[in-house]
């Protein structure tokens, strides 16, 4: 599932023009209203939303997962995990002693490490040791 934050005054508008569509009555300016209705029309027109490729060095921790779950890069890739998710999630290195931990890292942070020698680096979430992950270095 993808997540939208939209300011509390556009999801206000998004409401009322979708209410409009529907035939229920909305009062606002002419000009919020039409747009409002033109995003809403073309939403179902196009298909769905393509979103960006990821960086080959990027991962996103999202929906209780690492993706992807195996990542290859070269030596010396500098590799970037970013949590697009609601709870808080850890970056672990299985080897001991770890050769890379994060901290808790919020929705929205990031994490990085680079990675200077050939080999599989399995990793895991700390707070959820189910999520797991390998980066293959080449």
């Amino acid at each position: 599932m993808r997540k939208i934050t939209i300011p509390a005054g556009m999801a206000m508008m998004v409401a009322g023009g979708l209410m409009a569509g529907a035939g229920i009555a909305f009062h606002s300016a002419p000009s919020t209203h039409a747009t409002i209705n033109h995003l809403v029309m073309d939403h179902g027109t196009h298909g769905p939303v393509q979103q960006a490729a990821a960086p080959a060095n990027a991962v996103v921790i999202d929906n209780f997962s690492f993706g992807p779950a195996t990542l290859t890069v070269a030596v010396g890739t500098k590799v970037v995990w970013t949590n697009d998710d609601a709870d808080p999630h850890t970056v672990v290195s299985e080897t001991d002693p770890k050769l890379f931990k994060s901290p808790p890292l919020d929705t929205g942070e990031t994490f990085a490490f680079t990675f200077d020698k050939p080999g599989t680096y399995r990793y895991f979430c700390s707070v959820h040791p189910h999520m797991q992950g390998t980066v293959v270095v080449q």
